[in-house]
C-alpha cells in the first residue's frame, strides 16, 4: 500500500507494509507551473520504490486548487486522470463518501477536493478513541486545527471555505508563507516599523535562521532565489522593513526573527482558542501535533492539555524506524493517514 497526498507545492507519500508504515518521503511539486511537475515527483517515487506499480494506491489531494486549473472540479478530474495513467487503480479518499475510483473522481470532486485534513483527523480520532482533543497540523503553507472526540472528528466543516470561516484552516505555515502576511507592524531594536507588503521573505527565513526548520523540509527556493545561508537569510528579513543585512548585527537579526515568530504564534493561538470554544473542548484535552512545524506545538498548548505526537501516538511505524522516518511520518501525516485508513477498510471490506 502506498498513501499519497498530492499538494499544490509538495507530493507526500508513505509506504504501508506488514501493518506498519515502513517508509515515507516528500518531493517538491510546484503544480501551478504545470502537470509535468507532478510527473517529475511521481518519477522520483518510482525511483525510490521500483515495485511501486505492484502496490495498492490510496490518494488524497489539495493540488486541485492551484491556478493551473480553471476550477477545483477540473483540478480533481485532471489529477485523478494523470495518476490513473501512472499508478494501478488508485482509490481517492472522498471523506464521508469513503473511496472513489479515478473514473468516479469527477462526480465526487467536492468530497475529494482538499480532504487531506479529514483523513489525518479521522486517523487520529480512531487511534485515540478515549481522548478529546485537537489535531494541530502545521505544514509548509497552512495549519489545520481539527477537533475530535470519542473516536470521531466532530467538526461539521468539509470545505476549505467553511474551515476558513470557522478558524479550522489557517493559511499560514512555517516555510512558504510570505512574512508580510504575519504582521502589519513589527519591532526592530524596540521600535515598531510598518512592514513592506512585498514578497521579500518567507517564514522559512525565520525558522531557518533560528535553527528550528529542518533543512530537509526546506525544499522550495527562497523568495529572491538567493542562497539559504545565514547572510542571505538575514538580508531577506532586512528588506521587510527597508534595511540591508549590514544595518544590524547577527544578534539583532536573530531578535528580529524572534519577533516574526511571536507574531505567527499569536495568530495561531488566537485561532486555536476560536476552535476550542467552537467545539467546547475541555480543560484536559489532547493536542496532537503534526507537520513540519510541529516544533511550535508546545508553545500553543493550552494550560492543562496533554501534548501528543502524530508520529509517536497515532501512526503505526516500523519498529526499526529511525528518527528520519519518524520525522517524515510527522511531515507527511495525510499520506500516512490515507494509507492506514485504506489498509484498515480494505481488510474489513475484502477489497
Amino acid at each position: 500500500m502506498i498513501g499519497w497526498d498530492i499538494g499544490g507545492a509538495h507530493v507526500k507519500a508513505a509506504r504501508w507494509q506488514g501493518g506498519r508504515i515502513v517508509d515515507a518521503a516528500q518531493w517538491p511539486c510546484p503544480l501551478w507551473q504545470g502537470m509535468d511537475r507532478l510527473d517529475a515527483a511521481l518519477a522520483l517515487a518510482h525511483a525510490r520504490w521500483p515495485d511501486l506499480v505492484a502496490q495498492a494506491q490510496a490518494v488524497t489531494m489539495t493540488g486541485e486548487m492551484v491556478d493551473l486549473f480553471e476550477h477545483r472540479e477540473q483540478g480533481v478530474a485532471r489529477i485523478a486522470a494523470r495518476l490513473a495513467e501512472t499508478l494501478p487503480a488508485p482509490r481517492f479518499f472522498a471523506g464521508d463518501a469513503a473511496w472513489a475510483t479515478a473514473a468516479e473522481a469527477g462526480a465526487q470532486w467536492e468530497r475529494i477536493a482538499s480532504a487531506n485534513w479529514l483523513a489525518t483527523a479521522r486517523h487520529t480520532a480512531r487511534a485515540l478513541p478515549a481522548d478529546e482533543g485537537l489535531l494541530v497540523d502545521i505544514g509548509s503553507t497552512t495549519t489545520d486545527l481539527i477537533a475530535f472526540r470519542r473516536g470521531h472528528v466532530i467538526t461539521e466543516s468539509r470545505s476549505d471555505a467553511h474551515r476558513l470561516a470557522t478558524g479550522e484552516l489557517v493559511y499560514q505555515g512555517v516555510v512558504r508563507t510570505p512574512l508580510c502576511a504575519l504582521a502589519r507592524r513589527i519591532a526592530w531594536k524596540g521600535e515598531p516599523h510598518n512592514v513592506m507588503n512585498e514578497f521579500f521573505a518567507t517564514t522559512a527565513d525565520v525558522y531557518r535562521l533560528r535553527g528550528e526548520l529542518a533543512p530537509a523540509h526546506d525544499q522550495h527556493a527562497s523568495a529572491d532565489n538567493a542562497p539559504k545561508d545565514a547572510l542571505h537569510t538575514r538580508a531577506r528579513l532586512a528588506r521587510m522593513i527597508g534595511l540591508d543585512e549590514r544595518d544590524g548585527s547577527a544578534v539583532q537579526w536573530d531578535a528580529f526573527a524572534a519577533a516574526w515568530r511571536e507574531a505567527q504564534l499569536a495568530e495561531l493561538r488566537e485561532q486555536l482558542e476560536r476552535v476550542r470554544a467552537l467545539h467546547d473542548l475541555g480543560a484536559d484535552a489532547t493536542l496532537v501535533a503534526a507537520g513540519c512545524g510541529a516544533f511550535l506545538a508546545p508553545e500553543l498548548l493550552p494550560a492543562g492539555w496533554r501534548l501528543a505526537s502524530y508520529a509517536a501516538q497515532v501512526a503505526r511505524i516500523d519498529d526499526a524506524a529511525g528518527a528520519a522516518l519518524r520525522s517524515w511520518v510527522q511531515v507527511g501525516a495525510p499520506a500516512v493517514a490515507v494509507a492506514s485508513l485504506y489498509a484498515e477498510e480494505s481488510a474489513r471490506c475484502g477489497w
